[in-house]
């Protein structure tokens, strides 16, 4: 600190080291060079040919398997009202698979500041990509519905475009979490008010963002040995029992709850269900989440394999697949009655989570990296410490 106030001249502090935008959730930036590695435990090649921050393979693994699960409950949507067990499994992976991927974005955003390249990765790797999607979601349900009068509008996500609006959000708000006393209590406290508070309305899913915040908050609060916790062997014998545990009153549940509870995007009125269930429904469903996800964390392995890499893509495979989902809606693709039976189903599950694996990999990425992660420079005006560090650069 103190050489940073010397002046100018031959004893002038040197220029801070470019750093790497924080890692996020499902978004981790890969590489512009092709020729450098980006699987979990690879080096990435840094600023003046020194390696960079190694990948952890236990949270591309997370990730990856994260979004398998996100994809494989959405083909089961509209197939569950036929079999109370798929219903039983879809609202036991409901209730942890969204809270596991907010808890590791929450986690990869605690560097998150407003620091010009932090806040140009954020407009390029989250608004942006929002914009393009919600505008490209909206005009293929128009086409394929077909649904003329369906709205594009950026104030009203559609389908899976709620989570952007979110994780921006969320990110533009870690530097007040980080200075607050009591974070999680608080997020807790508006998480409460807002499914109690039913003319917050659809306006940028504002319930699903305000209901998920306590999610986002414990990732911001947690440490590596948190992580390590959960993944000693103890625990990870225990979550077998309590995942039994879960599918039984996921069954015992399935007629007489409404799933609906598990989206976070509806007030307790809205559900025809009493203000103060709002309430109760938020802090349970929240702490039967953590222990679903701390449980599904002790299973993640932590060594590399064959998907490690493809966890560093599950934003292609998040928006993508939605367009399968949405395709086979409107198409009639779940109609086949052959589907809707134990093997159908089973096919389904496996088709979805083959596709959503596809999507996550890097030719996929190639293709469709100009909508999801656009460089952008000619509209971001260079800040003068990147300026310097180039002339340092050259003079060197």
């Amino acid at each position: 600190m103190t050489n940073s106030l010397r002046p100018y001249g031959q004893h002038r502090a040197p220029l801070p080291p470019a750093q790497q935008p924080a890692d996020g959730v499902p978004s981790p930036r890969s590489p512009q060079n092709p020729k450098t590695p980006h699987a979990a435990g690879d080096a990435a090649a840094a600023p003046g040919g020194k390696p960079g921050k190694q990948r952890d393979a236990f949270f591309d693994n997370a990730k990856y398997l994260a979004i398998v699960l996100v994809a494989m409950g959405h083909a089961w949507e509209p197939l569950k009202d036929d079999s109370r067990i798929l219903e039983a499994l879809y609202t036991v992976v409901y209730a942890f698979h969204m809270p596991a991927f907010i808890i590791i974005s929450g986690y990869f955003s605690r560097s998150f500041d407003m620091r010009p390249d932090r806040l140009k990765r954020l407009v390029t790797g989250v608004a942006v990509p929002y914009v393009l999607f919600e505008t490209a979601y909206s005009l293929f349900k128009r086409w394929a519905a077909p649904d003329p009068g369906h709205p594009i509008s950026l104030l009203d996500p559609w389908y899976l475009t709620w989570f952007l609006v979110a994780l921006f959000i969320w990110r533009l708000t870690t530097p007040l979490w980080k200075v607050v006393r009591w974070p999680l209590p608080l997020a807790l406290v508006i998480a409460v008010l807002a499914s109690v508070s039913p003319d917050i309305g659809a306006e940028l899913d504002l319930q699903r963002v305000l209901q998920f915040l306590p999610f986002f908050v414990m990732g911001l609060i947690m440490k590596p040995e948190h992580f390590q916790l959960v993944r000693r062997r103890e625990i990870r014998i225990l979550s077998v029992p309590v995942f039994a545990a879960a599918l039984a009153v996921g069954w015992w549940a399935v007629p007489r709850m409404n799933t609906a509870w598990f989206y976070h995007r509806d007030a307790a009125q809205d559900l025809g269900a009493p203000w103060w269930a709002g309430a109760v429904m938020t802090l349970a469903l929240f702490g039967c989440s953590l222990v679903l996800t701390a449980c599904f964390f002790s299973w993640v392995p932590r060594r590399t394999f064959w998907f490690t890499a493809l966890g560093a893509g599950t934003l292609y495979g998040y928006l993508l697949h939605g367009f399968l989902v949405k395709a086979g809606d409107f198409w009639g693709w779940f109609d086949h009655p052959w589907l809707h039976t134990p093997l159908g189903e089973i096919a389904v599950t496996l088709a979805f989570g083959a596709a959503v694996t596809v999507l996550c990999t890097a030719p996929v990425r190639r293709i469709f990296r100009f909508s999801m992660e656009p460089r952008m420079d000619w509209a971001f005006k260079r800040d003068a410490t990147e300026l310097a560090r180039d002339r340092a650069r050259v003079k060197a």
